[in-house]
């Protein structure tokens, strides 16, 4: 399944392995996004797409960040808003509970169905966007290859809707849809 631009309100990206980092934690101050990942959340933007970070950060809840300084970053990268779950315990927002996106649907009058998710964890990104029926990008940054490979047994309930290098390509491939990787 793809979806062209003239279809998809808004893309919900994951930070730590997705847009830069290793996959794990890196404090704010500190974290690196990958070549191109800025020109892809504009490539969105200028394209109509609205771009929201999507993101579990319980370090949040061990005092060790703020969501300040996670919101500030993402305003920086040009983030329409960022949904952040900051619990280390179980909770209804913690990925892969899909409370962010709903609340998202809810204060941006999404359908999403008409929404994408990228991400490098399988049962995390994938299955939050999956309980949606959001459209489903895997990158193979960060988790995303262990997730397709080591971890795969985890996340068996559904399949990307593409699996991606990275964030460039999972833009390209949501921009042109059809037409890209044929």
């Amino acid at each position: 399944m793809t979806k062209s631009n003239l279809d998809v309100q808004a893309v919900f990206m994951d930070r730590d392995g997705t847009i830069g980092g290793t996959g794990h934690f890196i404090h704010p101050r500190d974290f690196e996004l990958y070549p191109n990942a800025k020109e892809a959340i504009m490539l969105l933007k200028t394209s109509g797409i609205k771009v929201f970070a999507f993101t579990n950060q319980y370090r949040i809840s061990r005092g060790e960040v703020t969501v300040q300084d996670f919101e500030e970053q993402f305003r920086e990268y040009g983030f329409d808003q960022s949904y952040i779950c900051p619990h280390e315990q179980e909770c209804s927002c913690r990925k892969p509970k899909p409370a962010m996106l709903l609340h998202a649907s809810e204060q941006h009058d999404l359908d999403l169905s008409k929404c994408v998710v990228i991400g490098d964890v399988g049962d995390t990104d994938m299955l939050a966007a999956h309980a949606v029926g959001a459209t489903k990008i895997m990158v193979r940054t960060g988790w995303g290859e262990s997730s397709l490979t080591k971890f795969r047994d985890k996340w068996t309930e559904t399949e990307p809707d593409y699996i991606a290098e990275d964030i460039w390509d999972a833009v390209q491939w949501i921009i042109h849809g059809r037409e890209f990787r044929k």
